[in-house]
């Protein structure tokens, strides 16, 4: 699963036994040499499905690691682009590759812009939130696009029963409920609290207007259902007044 370059097993042992902001500083340097880092062929995909509802202006990179999602960002965006994440390490590994880009250090979960982006995209961040810090991040991204800003996210439809995969999460998930519940700080990150329909729910709740559309070229499972959706969550070009 990792190559020559990625880190050792006692690397990550440490990493998950640090907190989430800690174990990504100490795996930031490595992180683009593992599994984790989102699969070119989600970005290409995500690439070429938002082409087709642009041309955008400003764009947002929420939780944007070392930077892949950037390059999404810069395909799409004619004008500057900006990434946000909390780990000071996996953003000096993004200044490097994104020399010409915005990078700004702040918590997801209170995003500090307001009415600035056209286009707003996260890959694989949504394990790093449990489901009720949900909103607090959608809200904020809410509030950091435009009227008519769009806030685009993949999210891998679950493996079947059958598959390999489907277990392994399980397996992830539950081993990181226990690691929680023993060691403190806490490592968030779970495979199967991100289901599609929840999602739609907490995007819709926070006033987003919502579709989202097979990611094809990601592949099918074997019974043909798509492996990857685009969730596209549209702020409405008109504000209702409140009250």
């Amino acid at each position: 699963m990792f190559s020559p370059q990625g880190p050792s097993l006692r690397e990550l042992c440490i990493q998950a036994l640090s907190s989430v902001e800690r174990g990504y500083d100490l795996l930031a340097p490595k992180f683009d040499h593992t599994p984790f880092r989102t699969p070119e062929n989600i970005l290409e995909a995500t690439a070429h499905a938002l082409s087709e509802t642009g041309p955008f202006g400003t764009g947002l990179d929420v939780c944007c690691g070392t930077g892949a999602g950037l390059t999404v960002l810069r395909r799409l965006c004619a004008q500057q682009i900006t990434g946000v994440d909390f780990s000071a390490g996996m953003l000096r590994q993004a200044r490097t590759a994104n020399p010409n880009t915005t990078l700004v250090r702040a918590d997801a979960r209170a995003l500090p812009f307001t009415g600035v982006f056209d286009l707003a995209v996260t890959f694989g961040a949504l394990g790093h939130f449990l489901p009720a810090e949900r909103p607090a991040l959608f809200e904020g991204v809410y509030r950091a696009l435009r009227p008519g800003g769009l806030f685009a996210l993949p999210i891998g439809a679950p493996p079947p029963l059958t598959s390999v995969w489907h277990w392994a999460e399980l397996g992830f998930d539950l081993a990181m409920v226990v690691r929680n519940a023993v060691l403190r700080p806490p490592f968030v990150m779970y495979y199967r609290t991100t289901p599609l329909s929840a999602v739609r729910r907490d995007l819709t709740a926070a006033a987003f207007t919502v579709e989202s559309i097979p990611l094809t070229a990601v592949g099918r499972h074997r019974d043909g259902s798509p492996r990857c959706w685009l969730v596209l969550a549209r702020k409405p070009a008109v504000q209702q007044p409140s009250g």
